[in-house]
């Protein structure tokens, strides 16, 4: 019994210690299942977008268009930006409307007829 006691206990060692030290040979570990974990999410995501495609091709490419016109806009306005061309710099003054003192009246409108000529007669 007690060999059997060694044996598992030696093997716990053994097990630690070779964890020990690929923890300390690989401190990068948890990065590389980071990866593998968002790597795994993409594979996910195309096998859906990929299945949503074939189902419905008009939906994906408005997406697509949609998303190609989004990004044109913001370049246009990047580039805007970037010319200065989006503001004008300048001043202005308020004008309060007066009415005028004289009061000058208009003539009043002649109406015509549909169809009234002046060469009917």
């Amino acid at each position: 019994m007690s060999t059997l006691n060694s044996i598992s206990d030696r093997a716990l060692d053994l097990a630690s210690s070779v964890g020990d030290n690929l923890k300390h040979a690989v401190p990068q570990a948890g990065k590389w299942l980071e990866a593998g974990a968002k790597l795994g999410a993409l594979k996910g995501g195309a096998r859906v977008a990929g299945m949503i495609v074939r189902r419905n091709p008009a939906i994906a490419i408005a997406t697509a268009a949609g998303a190609g016109l989004l990004w044109y806009a913001a370049r246009r306005k990047a580039r805007q930006a970037e010319s200065g061309n989006g503001s004008i710099e300048g001043s202005s003054k308020r004008v309060d409307a007066k009415r005028s003192t004289s009061a000058r009246k208009r003539p009043a409108r002649t109406r015509t007829t549909r169809g009234s000529t002046a060469s009917a007669d």
